[in-house]
């Protein structure tokens, strides 16, 4: 008989670690850029009346023997329902019989995978020693952030800033908790949380520069992770211009990314792009090239990594006895 497993968040959660969602999705860049995938372009649904989006994003990746599709939204406004502004849903497929082998939710895996993705590009683009982290955002996507960049830096100082006063207070709070020995405090403004910072990371759905050039020194590593969607962007373009820019993919990024808005204005070309980070993480091209260097990873997030950390919670599940068996498909 054939059986689907189904896995609820409850189950991926207690599945996953921060560690292997870091090698998996560093490994998964590398094999994008030789070639090894599948993925074509995201496509969207827009709820213009509602401010969110729909979004559905297959892979296959050759050699981890896996396919997934994965159907995610973005609804900034949920928070006045008591909602995620991200949830989602992802289906395993044996790329051998098309048989789905599993359906889980796929929330926590996008949080996972992002914040993941952000550290491969801190492990291959930060200065070496940075200890000061800057989050923009204090949601569910800075928890991942933080528990990336704990695995890829030596974490000394980390200044939160958001919004919503209490978000960032009740966010300094729980990891004050979780990292004793990192110095938390929440910021007064983006200003005060990225000046004298080593890493910063935007974590908005904003559709007009938040992160001023001023405030940017020489040598910071900037994770652009908010700008998932044409129209929005994070950074005023004048950081991008001095800036190493790689991103995760380039025709993913350039419609939907943070250069997508700087690119349709003409403030920059697809010239001033370096790569992607696959490229760097295989070998294929260089890193930071010094210490002054201004680097950006444009983050628009990938079907691939969705697959190889579903694949993941899936195999792991199975070894745990996790999740519910059922004959979905004949």
């Amino acid at each position: 008989m054939l059986e689907t497993l189904v896995l609820r968040e409850e189950d991926v959660k207690q599945l996953l670690n921060m560690n292997e969602v870091l090698n998996a999705v560093e490994q998964v860049f590398k094999e994008k850029a030789l070639g090894r995938v599948q993925m074509p372009p995201k496509m969207y649904l827009y709820f213009e009346s509602f401010n969110g989006d729909l979004r559905v994003m297959p892979s296959y990746v050759e050699t981890f023997g896996i396919s997934a599709v994965k159907v995610v939204n973005v609804h900034p406004d949920n928070r006045r329902y008591n909602l995620p502004t991200v949830m989602a849903t992802i289906t395993l497929v044996d790329p051998k019989t098309g048989s789905p082998l599993a359906i889980m939710g796929g929330t926590w895996i996008t949080a996972m995978r992002t914040g993941a993705a952000s550290g491969v590009a801190v492990r291959h683009l930060s200065r070496k020693g940075s200890s000061k982290l800057a989050l923009i955002g204090a949601g569910v996507q800075a928890i991942t952030q933080m528990m990336a960049m704990a695995q890829v830096m030596k974490l000394e100082e980390v200044k939160v800033y958001d919004i919503v006063d209490g978000v960032k207070i009740n966010f300094v709070k729980r990891m004050s908790s979780e990292y004793p020995d990192v110095k938390m405090s929440a910021a007064g403004s983006i200003q005060e949380a990225v000046e004298d910072t080593d890493v910063v990371v935007t974590l908005t759905p904003s559709r007009k520069p938040i992160v001023k050039n001023d405030w940017i020194k020489h040598g910071t590593h900037i994770g652009a992770i908010g700008a998932d969607a044409p129209g929005k962007e994070e950074l005023e373009p004048a950081i991008l211009q001095r800036a190493k820019i790689v991103v995760d993919d380039l025709e993913q990024s350039r419609h939907s990314g943070e250069i997508n808005v700087p690119l349709e204005k003409g403030i920059i070309s697809m010239k001033k792009i370096y790569g992607e980070l696959g490229e760097i993480v295989a070998g294929k091209k260089a890193g930071r090239a010094s210490d002054e260097e201004i680097t950006i990873f444009d983050s628009t997030g990938l079907a691939i990594q969705d697959a190889v950390t579903a694949k993941l919670a899936y195999e792991k599940a199975l070894k745990a006895g996790l999740g519910v068996r059922l004959n979905l498909a004949i």
